[in-house]
């Protein structure tokens, strides 16, 4: 299972000869100015929520990918709004697609569409690939609903925001992590704008003291889960 990070919370994941792109938000993001989303490829892009910094490059990638968009009810209605077709609109549970049930779950946030539209409701995901089990938390705060995934799965990676001011912080993550009884976590959510920005080597120690394992790749970088 490969896991590519493109910057803020947009990162691909290939599994079972499957591609699955996360919250699109690239082209207006500086720090990911190297990578051209014209070469992005996706048979299914998952939105968490509605704001701008998770769907910018929505629209355009899924029109050159035809790729299945998979959002919460509303978040769903404004991309078919958008001219986009292949869209599927979910809410809180377990979903069945051809790579499996995807479970939505809850997240402590906001969410508007780009257009200043009502959102519903944020979410994150957790999809079992390739024998791995992974929770996608979006943009969320702490909250005591990640217990719940503790009981359900056994999670091998939690990916997580990190950046603070938002969204949970680092040590926040490393409460969740006890939460969600996950002891690696991939961290998103960080550094793009000032208000999100962590000291990265810190954050990384802090897991560490804790036997706790923090991987943040590089934007661009692939990693093998």
């Amino acid at each position: 299972m490969k896991y590519t990070y493109y910057g803020q919370s947009c990162f691909s994941i290939e599994a079972d000869g499957k591609k699955f792109l996360f919250d699109p938000f690239i082209s207006h993001n500086p720090l990911a100015k190297d990578i051209d989303i014209s070469k992005i490829e996706a048979d299914y892009i998952l939105v968490s929520h509605g704001h701008g910094d998770h769907v910018a490059d929505l629209v355009q990638i899924a029109n050159q990918t035809k790729a299945q968009v998979i959002a919460m009810v509303e978040v769903a209605s404004w991309i078919k709004k958008q001219g986009v077709e292949n869209v599927t609109d979910i809410n809180f549970g377990k979903s069945k697609f051809d790579f499996g049930t995807l479970r939505t779950v809850w997240a402590v946030h906001s969410s508007s569409n780009p257009d200043e539209s009502y959102g519903g409701n944020p979410a994150g995901f957790v999809l079992e690939l390739e024998g791995k089990t992974i929770y996608f938390a979006g943009d969320t705060a702490l909250t005591l609903e990640m217990k719940l995934l503790a009981d359900l799965y056994k999670l091998d990676y939690a990916i997580l925001p990190i950046g603070g001011h938002y969204t949970m912080d680092v040590d926040d993550a490393l409460v969740a992590t006890k939460f969600l009884e996950c002891e690696k976590v991939i961290g998103v959510h960080y550094n793009t704008f000032p208000p999100i920005a962590i000291d990265t080597e810190e954050a990384v120690a802090k897991f560490k003291r804790e036997h706790k394992t923090l991987l943040l790749p590089s934007i661009g970088e692939t990693i093998e889960l």
